[in-house]
């Protein structure tokens, strides 16, 4: 099968940092499924391991974390599909990723893929709903009629902000303060249900008095969190709730000692990675997700089509994802 991988860690400029490969088929056995991939769609998890993760022995690695597809075979403990259905998912950090025509990946962490979505539109969402959803009902505890509340939501015009500011638009009460820095930026946000939109690249405490903004109950910070977190302390609302999902080099949590202030770190892969008790639960939020796609509570995430899954344009997608000016997902679809 073809799949695009890479064996040393190089600069995405480097044409060896991710290549076209041939590899056997996978096959699927216990309580996996074989999935053809459709299409995908790539994270800043993906060019964080493509230039970090060493690869053990001489294998590929396989990297990606997002995929559409159609059930190919199903190993003799899986119960929730059977060959042909549509599927999406997001996959386990541990194993090979979705850069491949074919997958195996734990029936337990997919869902049913949205009917109403093409499969690229569909491949844009999994591991940010997953991350956005586990973030606001399983880490913040965010109560879905929760009223008079705020919700501080920081880079939020990205992959994760672009669904969890939909969520959290439609299944809360929660008045919404998401931040950008560009016109665009702040026009999306504004489109996905954001209730006021503050620049990012000032003082948050600047732009809340500006604004004349209530004390936020609950902080998402999903980018430079080390850069933000003296001005979160300072606005979030005593008791409240502070979450992140980046990779800041140290995180002094001290500043949130005064207000008793909760802080709850994010991963999507968690529950994969450590085979958890609940680990059926991502299966059970997809398939929440799916349902308010095609209800038409929510919608699609994709921002660019970067064409067919192959090396070049996925060395194109992790070079323009490494700018940090992504609006929404950047997708690839067929090979």
């Amino acid at each position: 099968m073809k799949a695009i991988g890479y064996k040393e860690n190089l600069p995405i400029e480097d044409s060896k940092s991710l290549q076209d490969v041939e590899l056997a088929m996978p096959k699927a056995t216990g309580h996996d499924i074989l999935v053809e991939i459709k299409a995908i769609s790539v994270n800043p998890a993906d060019y964080k391991v493509r230039a970090g993760m060493p690869v053990e022995g001489d294998d590929w690695k396989i990297i990606g974390w997002d995929a559409t597809g159609t059930v190919k075979e199903v190993g003799e403990d899986v119960s929730l599909f059977k060959v042909g259905d549509e599927v999406w998912y997001a996959g386990d950090f541990t194993r090979q990723g979705s850069y491949a025509q074919f997958q195996v990946v734990d029936e337990r962490i997919v869902g049913k893929k949205p009917l109403s979505l093409s499969y690229a539109e569909a491949a844009a969402l999994p591991l940010t709903s997953l991350t956005a959803w586990e973030m606001l009902f399983d880490r913040l505890e965010v109560a879905k009629i929760d009223a008079n509340k705020s919700i501080l939501v920081i880079g939020a015009a990205g992959g994760v902000g672009s669904i969890l500011v939909q969520l959290a638009k439609k299944l809360t009460k929660l008045n919404i303060i998401a931040t950008a820095s560009r016109e665009e930026t702040t026009a999306w946000l504004q489109e996905l249900g954001a209730d006021t939109v503050i620049n990012h690249r000032n003082k948050l405490s600047e732009e809340f008095e500006k604004f004349s903004l209530p004390a936020p109950e609950y902080v998402v910070s999903l980018n430079a969190t080390e850069q933000h977190v003296n001005e979160i302390a300072k606005l979030i609302k005593p008791q409240g709730k502070f979450g992140f999902i980046d990779d800041p080099k140290s995180l002094n949590v001290m500043p949130f000692k005064g207000k008793a202030v909760s802080t709850h770190i994010e991963l999507m892969f968690t529950r994969a990675m450590f085979q958890t008790e609940d680990m059926i639960e991502q299966h059970h939020i997809l398939d929440k997700v799916s349902e308010l796609i095609d209800n038409g509570t929510i919608k699609t995430t994709l921002g660019e089509n970067f064409g067919t899954i192959n090396a070049e344009n996925l060395r194109k997608a992790h070079a323009f994802l490494e700018t940090g000016k992504a609006k929404g997902k950047i997708v690839l679809e067929g090979f």
